[in-house]
């Protein structure tokens, strides 16, 4: 059954707030946490001359108590936010080995061959998509971001660039043929209309075909506290409960769910096609099963959460004064969008934290949104040596740690801030 949807109520012409949950329709949404009103986590500011024309929106996060979907209420238009992007996949050793399982598991498991489609939705730079053609798949991405779509297409991706949806996945259907997988990694998230989403995608798949997406799962996110991957983009924070619900409607089926590490946790799931399944996998309903167990569908979970948001802040200027008192010098690692949520919330602006680096050359040179932090090349580390890196992007605090090998054999300290302030190299709570 379909659920009508209220027209949302608009604030301006940058954005709007919805008065519904975006999965059942209900009015019964309860505020988790306020993060305030913040910049948009990539629009990275060129010069301190754009500073003052930046957009802020509120970023506060609710859970539904009609179907225990967790998500934001105020929505940034897509076209906003990703017709031109500068988040770019392949700058992560990390990723990049994790593409490579994927595709292999994938094709291994569905037995795909050299006449199968692989479509992926949201297929950023072509990563992914290109270990599917080291296996002699066929392959199309769909990006809506048009300076993406185009390095794509360079190394050899075929890419439309275009936004996907309902009436995307039946157009592409006729024009491709039925997809043996859709794929999208982290962006099922993103987008306000997440049952028109599904039903493009199984629009667009083949009868014996599967969906699979990759979403950062709720029980990292609740476990550690993970308030930082909450921002515009990220419109929903999943748990299996609130997938099921979504899946049905669209008409699929769950039959299989694999947990990654990857994000500071993730979750894989595969839908197939309700005209062939007819019932979600054993192992889908057990996890949701103890997802109700663990007490994810009463607000108390929640509200344990904001106050481990509160705490987090709290211990991060805690450390910042020490470290300062201590005349140490901090720099960042990374400049990833979730950093950006845990740099204006907590405040931390160059006074407390003079620059972040980052491998990714679109981001190199600019501004960190809201908190304008100067964002250099990964160099300057050994270039300046500070005391102590700030790992922001610690999703990929091993890889960084590894890679800068020599900046902690001349002393230097690696922090992670997650679920409370951590130096890495001593194993003890900053």
């Amino acid at each position: 059954m379909t659920v009508p949807r209220e027209p949302p109520h608009a604030l301006s012409p940058s954005h709007f707030r919805r008065d519904t949950c975006r999965s059942c329709g209900g009015r019964d949404l309860r505020l988790v946490v306020d993060l305030g009103s913040t910049a948009l986590a990539n629009s990275f500011p060129r010069s301190p001359d754009e500073f003052l024309g930046e957009l802020r929106v509120p970023l506060e996060l609710y859970w539904c108590a009609g179907c225990s979907l967790v998500q934001l209420l105020h929505v940034v238009p897509a076209e906003q936010l990703f017709s031109n992007y500068i988040y770019v996949t392949g700058t992560s050793d990390t990723i990049a080995l994790h593409n490579q399982r994927y595709a292999a598991s994938v094709v291994q498991l569905l037995n795909l061959r050299a006449s199968d489609l692989v479509v992926e939705v949201a297929s950023n730079d072509g990563s992914l998509l290109a270990c599917f053609q080291r296996h002699g798949v066929r392959v199309t991405g769909i990006e809506p971001a048009g300076n993406i779509a185009e390095a794509a297409v360079a190394r050899g991706v075929p890419t439309l660039n275009r936004f996907f949806g309902e009436a995307e996945g039946r157009r592409l259907r006729g024009e491709l043929g039925p997809a043996s997988v859709v794929s999208g990694n982290n962006v099922l998230a993103h987008v306000d209309d997440t049952l028109g989403f599904l039903r493009g995608a199984r629009a667009l798949l083949a009868e014996q075909g599967r969906a699979i997406f990759e979403v950062p799962y709720l029980g990292e996110f609740l476990e550690n506290v993970e308030y930082d991957t909450v921002y515009h983009e990220h419109l929903c924070y999943f748990s299996i409960t609130a997938l099921l619900r979504l899946f049905e409607e669209a008409g699929l089926r769950l039959v299989r769910v694999e947990r990654h590490p990857v994000h500071g946790g993730t979750v894989r799931v595969f839908g197939a096609p309700d005209s062939q399944v007819r019932e979600h996998g054993a192992e889908v309903l057990e996890l949701a099963a103890r997802e109700r167990a663990a007490g994810w569908s009463s607000f108390g979970c929640y509200e344990r959460f904001a106050r481990g948001v509160g705490d987090n802040k709290r211990a991060v200027l805690e450390l910042f004064a020490r470290l300062a008192d201590e005349r140490k010098t901090v720099a960042g690692y990374g400049a990833p969008a979730k950093g950006n949520t845990l740099l204006q919330y907590c405040g931390l602006t160059p006074a407390l934290l003079p620059y972040t680096v980052d491998k990714n050359p679109l981001k190199v040179g600019r501004f960190t949104p809201g908190t304008h932090l100067p964002v250099l090349d990964v160099e300057a580390l050994l270039e300046r040596q500070p005391d102590v890196v700030f790992i922001l992007a610690w999703n990929f605090a091993d890889e960084i740690v590894r890679q800068q090998a020599e900046y902690a054999r001349r002393g230097g300290r690696f922090v992670t801030p997650l679920p409370l302030p951590r130096f890495r190299d001593a194993g003890i709570r900053a």
